[in-house]
């Protein structure tokens, strides 16, 4: 007998987010029901709680004993451990399908899909660590891991706006997890902004960036995106939320890096 999604609990809802977006064995303890992985991008940025969490305290403590450049580059290897490189893998996909596709919508999308590995993607996962590093070695040891832990769930608060802002592109049975996301209503989207605003505000009270730059620029780089997307493929896909998410994050250090040039910390 199928479970209708409004008769699973919250807490299943949660732990299928961590479930889907970690690799993590949260599945050990306890598995929801299937339905309620159709809910995990309103419990996203509690996943970047854990992530960027990690990757925090690996640059905080490794930066006692040995240079931030090392710290930094073992913050990452956390974070993709943990993740399993699953919005990595995205970034690769959407930018061989977008670099690749023209503006055929069906050519995009099948080279998306394909699981091999393309120039744009190669080239595009190498600048993006390397701009991920050299921005977090810019800024102090411990404004680096409170800016990592502020990047990442304010990224994933924002990327998630994408499900309620387009259709999914593809049929339910072509996706890659076999679930399209659920469209969210107003309690899920202050649910939303509890788990995902207040460590930004904490880094921007903490460091006194100015809080307009870092709050808009990010959006604004989301809502170019999102008009990218639609207009090449009118929907997005799960790897267009993983790319969307790691370019927001990485507009949140550009812009800390930026700011921190002009006027160090």
């Amino acid at each position: 007998m199928q479970t209708s999604i409004d008769q699973t609990k919250w807490y299943d809802r949660i732990w299928a987010a961590l479930i889907f977006f970690t690799r993590l064995p949260f599945w050990r303890l306890h598995q929801p029901p299937k339905e309620c992985y159709t809910t995990v991008v309103e419990h996203w940025p509690l996943a970047g709680w854990i992530t960027g969490g990690a990757m925090g305290l690996t640059i905080y403590l490794a930066c006692m004993v040995m240079p931030q450049a090392v710290a930094v580059l073992l913050a990452i290897m956390v974070r993709l451990l943990i993740t399993g490189a699953l919005h990595e893998d995205g970034l690769a996909d959407f930018l061989d399908g977008f670099g690749g596709g023209g503006n055929n919508r069906r050519r995009i999308l099948e080279i998306m899909k394909d699981s091999h590995i393309g120039t744009y993607g190669v080239l595009g996962l190498v600048f993006y660590e390397l701009l991920l590093a050299a921005t977090l070695m810019s800024i102090p040891p411990c404004d680096a891991a409170m800016m990592v832990l502020a990047g990442d769930t304010y990224s994933k608060m924002i990327t998630s706006q994408l499900v309620l802002m387009m259709p999914y592109a593809r049929r339910e049975e072509e996706a890659k997890a076999k679930t399209v996301y659920r469209k969210f209503g107003v309690w899920s989207g202050i649910s939303l902004a509890l788990q995902g605003l207040p460590p930004m505000l904490f880094f921007i009270w903490m460091t006194g960036l100015d809080w307009q730059m870092m709050i808009f620029i990010p959006a604004l780089v989301f809502y170019l995106l999102y008009l990218l997307i639609w207009r090449k493929i009118q929907g997005y896909t799960g790897d267009c939320c993983g790319a969307v998410c790691l370019l927001v994050e990485l507009a949140v250090y550009l812009v800390a890096c930026a700011i921190n040039f002009m006027n160090p910390l």
